[in-house]
């Protein structure tokens, strides 16, 4: 066995002459133990977080869009966009046409932006789950379309999906028509349709109304282009690599983006988010962590008799010095590792028995804290202990062979 290492254990279990000693090192230890454990309990709850929310916009959001590079719409007759929709790695290819009106409802008015969308937009099974009233339905049983809208635009307008007499009335600008001084309404397109459900997923998307894309058509005056093509991949198929492969096929007249860079602002804020909680209780467990230069401190005063000793005996100061080093990173990564079984235990049982509540208000799916493991979490939190710990041991180490001459001398 080590030198050093078996000495350090045993200064770190023997009974010490200074019983202050002992109530140094335990709070040390405690403190790490905390520390830890709440530092990884609030790593999974943000992984819990960004995985719901993060599921609430795939809901909604395709793995891949295709865009325009330049202009608002293009043609999906082609050869290409034709060979694409019936590829065998394509579950889902929707036709987007999507624009800014006006829409009113019982005397109130407020401008959204109208998405059209092809029926392959109902493939998606999961829809369901972002409903908070109605049905995700875009056509009624005599054939006649109706509209999803974002709950941004159901809490302004004040719409009622059960009311069967009223619905949202539609303003868009006729295209290449001049403005009339006369009566302006014959420069719009009015049109009516009855509202399906609400759905609510985040204030970026809940401005939206969804229709039928040939309700689109008429209402922006668009026959063939659109403004974007979704595709949603079949299980199994990688989406990243279907994404490369089209962007190299199709040229750089069209822009082709993936989930991330779809979402990138939300990406960043929820990754932002959870590195500064990160660094704030990094800096909570570092005050922790050199706790231990106090008892380290303490220590060596204690073993000063036993220092001197080993040093006649032949030990070299890096030896004394390693001692005591490993006698702080053991108690340090012990408060850790029980830190870390602590946390993992309870994120067990929040993620099962759900014990804490956001509240009954909130807007997720469900209004217990979501938890998420991720073994990188858990691997990070055991480097960051075990840097800050070197650090502070190494400092309270150096302390056990200063004057140790002079110390031989005196004793």
């Amino acid at each position: 066995m080590n030198t050093a290492f078996y000495i350090a254990k045993r200064y770190l279990f023997a009974k010490k002459s200074t019983n202050a000693i002992n109530i140094i090192s335990a709070i040390s230890v405690l403190g790490v133990f905390v520390g830890s454990a709440a530092l990884i309990i609030i790593l999974s709850v943000f992984n819990g977080f960004e995985e719901t929310v993060l599921k609430m916009f795939n809901t909604i959001t395709p793995q891949i869009i295709i865009q325009p590079a330049k202009g608002k719409t293009f043609n999906p007759d082609t050869a290409y966009f034709k060979s694409l929709k019936t590829n065998k790695d394509v579950f889902s290819y929707t036709e987007v046409l999507s624009e800014n009106a006006l829409v009113w409802y019982n005397e109130k008015q407020v401008p959204a932006l109208i998405k059209g969308v092809s029926n392959d937009f109902l493939k998606n099974k999961s829809l369901d789950t972002v409903m908070v009233d109605g049905f995700f339905v875009l056509q009624n049983d005599k054939g006649q379309p109706n509209a999803v809208i974002g709950s941004a635009l159901q809490a302004y307008l004040g719409v009622n999906v059960a009311d069967p007499f009223s619905q949202l009335q539609i303003y868009s600008p006729k295209k290449g028509v001049q403005a009339s001084s006369i009566n302006p309404l014959d420069d719009f397109t009015i049109m009516n349709i009855a509202p399906s459900g609400v759905f609510e997923v985040q204030q970026e998307f809940d401005n939206i109304m969804i229709v039928p894309l040939p309700f689109a058509r008429e209402l922006l005056g668009e026959e063939k282009n659109i403004s974007a093509i979704e595709i949603n991949v079949n299980t199994g198929v990688d989406a990243e690599k279907l994404k490369t492969k089209i962007e190299n096929e199709i040229g750089e007249k069209y822009i082709v983006k993936n989930r991330v860079q779809q979402n990138q602002a939300l990406y960043n804020v929820l990754g932002s988010e959870k590195w500064m909680v990160y660094i704030i209780l990094t800096f909570i467990l570092i005050i922790a962590i050199f706790n231990i230069i106090g008892s380290l401190t303490m220590l060596v005063i204690d073993k000063l008799k036993d220092i001197s000793i080993l040093n006649s005996l032949g030990a070299g100061k890096k030896l004394i010095r390693r001692i005591f080093l490993l006698e702080g990173m053991m108690i340090t990564l012990t408060g850790c590792i029980f830190g870390l079984l602590i946390g993992f235990v309870f994120c067990l049982l929040q993620q099962k028995f759900g014990w804490f509540k956001m509240g009954e208000t909130n807007l997720l799916l469900s209004n217990a804290y979501p938890i998420a493991f991720k073994w990188q979490d858990f691997i990070l939190v055991f480097i960051t202990v075990s840097f800050f710990s070197f650090i502070a041991s190494t400092l309270a180490s150096n302390l056990s062979v200063k004057n140790i001459d002079k110390l031989n001398q005196d004793l």
